[in-house]
């Protein structure tokens, strides 16, 4: 196989597990938990994941933090040697597994729920049945498409998607929001893309 046809059939299966993430009513859930703990009552989103998942979980968090909805990434591993206490009673959490059954995240849930009880979870994942699914509040599913890794291992289509919803959850906040140029300029000041929003809104 020529890489012109490996990337044109990785593509294709890639573009095919993000048209087929299942719509659920859990989707309008979890935009109006983030809504309603960050921007009514003053929290903040608190992503999380394990090994690739975590680092989707990461680049959620930042592009919220930078779009108007203060987010941060805990290390589900760290948060068990103390970082467990940057979480606030009126935090939201948004946690990635896509089997839903990483030790590390399921203990999250534990930790969560000993500090602040009254904390909502959302659960990214690809297993419907899976144990963190039943322990949250909402489970957005990601459809459990197969890896493109030839293997059927490696973490490939599966945080493509991860990634994806991620921006649903992004753009849908943003727009509820109203979030302005102007108001992101602030946020992001350097680069670019920073001139660019100061540019449009005369800030």
């Amino acid at each position: 196989m020529t890489i012109k046809q490996s990337m044109h059939d990785i593509l294709e299966h890639e573009a095919k597990a993000l048209l087929s993430i299942p719509y659920s009513e859990d989707y309008d859930r979890a935009i109006e938990l983030i809504i309603e703990h960050v921007h009514r009552r003053g929290g903040k989103l608190v992503a999380s994941g394990m090994g690739k998942a975590g680092q989707v979980a990461l680049n959620i968090a930042t592009t919220f933090s930078s779009t108007g909805t203060p987010g941060v990434f805990l290390h589900p591993g760290e948060a068990q040697h103390g970082d467990i206490g940057v979480l606030q009673p009126n935090d939201v959490m948004l946690l990635i597994s896509n089997s839903g059954t990483t030790r590390e995240m399921l203990d999250l849930v534990a930790l969560t729920k000993d500090l602040h009880p009254e904390i909502p979870v959302i659960a990214m994942t690809g297993n419907p049945e899976s144990e963190l699914s039943r322990l949250s509040d909402v489970t957005l599913l990601t459809g459990g498409a197969p890896e493109v890794c030839p293997l059927g291992l490696t973490p490939t289509t599966s945080t493509t998607v991860m990634t994806a919803i991620g921006d649903v959850l992004i753009v849908n906040v943003m727009n509820l929001i109203g979030l302005s140029s102007k108001e992101y300029s602030k946020r992001h000041h350097g680069g670019f893309l920073g001139h660019k929003s100061r540019k449009e809104s005369g800030y």
